[in-house]
């Protein structure tokens, strides 16, 4: 009998079970249902059908059985699945942490074995043989837990100490899952041999020799190209139309990333060119019905092609000159050093044994699956509705996020009601229920530049339903726990310390030795 494939909740909290120190992590994964996207290629024509899943992971600690858990860790992630290439997208929204942890910051391991789950041919939750991990890194002093910055305890790292960060960690997510496939299926057609991992960064505005000088990040056994992996030679996400080939094929669109928004530049601009109608004669009844037989000839014979014909300029620019243009972009010359990752998986055959039945829908909800719905509302309470800046308020946050989940899952709604003025006889007007349910279930965000012109929603009914979440989800799926309790190390040695986490690293001040200048003695005369 096959062994079960692990879900995402148990992968994470095996890779807590090794940390150093004596505690206990409580964790809460929200996996989206699949839904059809739209904007992920917006600008290719025909536009490829593609499934996006929202993942949300939230990580607590808790030093004794009777302590307060705090939240230390989150996780915002988007799995795009491109079927008809046999790809998917996993990219990195934002990590961040509170930096209210008690010993070695568990944001390492936990952002390593997220990345590892989903790059893993054998617990990756959808059929693709490819995979594409992207992610845009930016120092900030908070990103998804609000006012987090004001706490003296957390030291987030800054732009230099980022970008090494990550490479770092998607350093060694590669050599995890060659590792693991070459020790999983030896004699399987999918081994180490017939996956290739290939890793690309680029630090728009610096050369390579910059790049490699500012990060310092040594890896033998992971070769990094300095570059784009947007090339012919690629197998892309989006297939390639050989005849309206554009940068829209190319370039992935995701939301609040420079890339999207340099694309829409792109896309919606025509060069400055501004031209004079042609000035028309007066038509006769015979030369307007003349008109109307070549217009319907000119509609059937070229009526796909100017259909199909790029948007602006995105059929003249490349990939190469997109990146290159890319550096002089406002979010990357701002003063501080930005950083885009890429680690592409490729692998030949399936990624899974197929049985012999025909593959589920790529839409079909799996076990432990929630409603976006539930994402967004978790998600808009985290970001607007609590903050961090001190330890009380930090645990009072935490209590109200994960009491949250945990009724989002029994069906109790958190909308506060009005029970308590109708027992006091006290007459009251309750709010209306489309105003509170728009302020819950969306979470702020910014409006599209072109709204006229953004990409049509896709009207095609799921033809399955959204999951309903029970208690029996929350605790299989959703909500685990794991006691660790492992000796501390000693103190890293001077000059051995990596610092690439987020609140533990210690920055070791360096040895500096002060020369003193001797006088030269003046010459007797």
């Amino acid at each position: 009998m096959a062994e079960a494939t692990p879900i995402l909740r148990d992968t994470l909290l095996a890779a807590l079970r090794t940390l150093p120190g004596t505690r206990k992590f409580h964790i809460h994964v929200l996996q989206s249902s699949p839904r059809r996207n739209t904007s992920l290629f917006q600008f290719a024509k025909p536009r490829p059908r593609t499934y996006v899943q929202d993942v949300l992971v939230l990580l607590s600690e808790q030093l004794g059985q009777d302590a307060p858990r705090v939240l230390v860790t989150a996780i915002e992630g988007n799995l795009y699945h491109v079927p008809s290439t046999s790809s998917a997208i996993l990219y990195v929204c934002k990590v961040d942490s509170t930096g209210q942890t008690n010993g070695t910051s568990p944001t390492r391991a936990l952002v390593r074995a997220f990345l590892n789950y989903y790059a893993n041919p054998a617990t990756r939750p959808v059929d693709a043989r490819n995979l594409w991990i992207q992610l845009f890194a930016r120092a900030q002093g908070q990103y998804l837990f609000p006012n987090s910055a004001q706490f003296e305890g957390k030291r987030p790292l800054s732009d230099v100490k980022l970008c090494a960060w990550w490479k770092r960690v998607l350093s060694q997510a590669a050599l995890d899952v060659v590792d693991a496939i070459s020790l999983n299926t030896p004699n399987s057609p999918v081994s180490s041999s017939s996956t290739a991992v290939q890793a690309y960064y680029i630090l728009p505005g610096y050369g390579q020799l910059e790049a490699e000088y500012s990060l310092k990040v040594v890896s033998p056994d992971v070769t990094w190209e300095y570059g784009h992996p947007y090339t012919m030679q690629q197998s892309l996400p989006c297939a390639l139309d050989t005849q309206f080939r554009n940068l829209g094929h190319y370039i992935p669109y995701f939301d609040d990333d420079p890339k999207s928004r340099f694309l829409d530049e792109i896309a919606y601009t025509t060069g400055g060119e501004v031209k004079s109608p042609v000035r028309k004669r007066a038509r006769t009844a015979t030369s307007v019905e003349d008109a109307r037989q070549r217009d319907n000839v000119d509609d059937k014979d070229s009526g796909k092609e100017k259909d199909d014909r790029p948007l602006g300029e995105l059929g003249k620019v490349t990939p190469d000159e997109f990146w290159e243009r890319m550096s002089f972009r406002q979010e990357c010359v701002a003063g501080a050093v930005t950083g885009f990752f890429t680690l592409d998986i490729e692998g030949e055959g399936q990624s899974k044994p197929q049985p012999q039945h025909v593959a589920p829908s790529p839409l079909e909800p799996q076990p432990g699956q929630v409603s976006s719905q539930i994402n967004k509302r978790v998600l808009t309470a985290l970001t607007t509705g609590v903050e961090f800046s001190t330890a009380e308020r930090a645990i009072k946050a935490t209590e109200t996020l994960e009491s949250t989940i945990k009724r989002l899952c029994e069906g109790i709604s958190t909308i506060p009601n009005t029970s308590r003025s109708h027992s006091s006889g006290r007459s009251s007007t309750p709010e209306p229920r489309e105003r509170s349910n728009l302020t819950l279930l969306v979470p702020p965000s910014t409006p599209p530049r072109n709204i006229k012109r953004a990409a049509l929603p896709d009207v095609t009914p799921n033809p399955f339903p959204e999951p309903v979440a029970s208690l029996e989800t929350y605790q299989s799926h959703i909500y685990g726990s794991v006691c660790v309790s492992n000796p501390i190390p000693e103190a890293t040695p001077q000059g051995g310390g990596k610092g690439d986490d987020k609140e533990s690293s210690e920055v070791v001040a360096p040895v500096v030795t002060v020369l003193t200048a001797r006088k030269k003695k003046k010459r007797a005369e």
